[in-house]
């Protein structure tokens, strides 16, 4: 055998750098942190802190809701109503039309927080996350602020040839709130996304209270929607659904927040 053959064939080891003796035995197997890994990190912070001023904005909402009282039905009667509370309703609808915004960034973390391991739960999760946050932006709280709007000007004018005409305006978003299908868009789509982001923490090992919370929420989200379409009244599991929900927000907060150690290249997790 030649040298020239002798000098290619290659012999393991001997080109490889020595190991560093300024850096501690085991440092270089850890794996450098990445601007996605950093970027993913950001993000499920800033959805857990979501969570918490979800959760803190629902919280603020039930004085004002009890300070209310119940909506009566008929355009009339809403804006009699209306006129007396408006103020109140004012703050209802800027508290939730803030919490309703504050569900994307929750949705967009918890989706790629699943994403690896639930994808399917994740893409369900978020799209009836969106589907709520969008149907309630742009049906519900227009409704509601032109109810307030209208009945506060109604408590105003003098003729009832005025009164008459804020009457016919209200019919409309009157109806739409009064609808059973507003309970499917306000309850039932915010509860399939939180019964799939449950199932999908559950199947990851993700916080399994705020699975359990999840799930528990979106049963009682759906017992609600069914119940008040069967009687045409609002169903005493909403109140359940809705305190269920601040419970499941808490736990997912926790959840996003908590520190997640790094792990080593081969998959060691380090206790650095």
């Amino acid at each position: 055998m030649d040298d020239t053959t002798t000098a290619a064939v290659p012999v393991r080891g001997l080109d490889a750098p020595a190991p560093d003796p300024a850096i501690p035995a085991g440092a270089e197997r850890r794996a450098e942190p990445t601007a996605a890994a950093g970027g993913t990190g950001r993000l499920l912070r800033i959805g857990g802190l979501c969570a918490l001023l979800i959760a803190a904005g629902y919280v603020a909402t039930i004085p004002l809701f009890a300070l209310a009282g119940a909506p009566p039905t008929g355009a009339e009667a809403r804006l009699a109503y209306h006129a007396a509370a408006g103020a109140t309703w004012w703050a209802i609808v800027v508290l939730s039309v803030l919490t309703d915004l504050l569900f994307v960034p929750l949705a967009l973390a918890l989706a790629v927080r699943l994403w690896p391991s639930a994808p399917a739960a994740a893409a369900i999760g978020g799209a009836f996350t969106f589907l709520f946050v969008a149907l309630d932006l742009s049906v519900t709280w227009p409704a509601y602020a032109a109810l307030i709007s209208l009945g506060m000007r109604y408590g105003e004018v003098a003729t009832e040839a005025d009164r008459l005409a804020l009457v016919a305006s209200a019919g409309y978003p009157a109806a739409i709130l009064s609808s059973p299908l507003q309970a499917v868009s306000s309850i039932l789509t915010l509860s399939l996304g939180i019964l799939a982001t449950g199932v999908g923490m559950w199947r990851s090992g993700i916080g399994r209270s705020a699975a359990a919370a999840a799930v528990a929420t979106g049963i009682a989200g759906m017992a609600s929607v069914a119940q008040t379409t069967v009687t045409g009244a609002v169903s005493p599991l909403a109140i359940v659904a809705s305190i269920l929900t601040i419970a499941w927000l808490v736990l997912v907060a926790e959840v996003m927040l908590r520190p997640r150690r790094p792990r080593t290249m081969d998959g060691d997790v380090s206790v650095s």
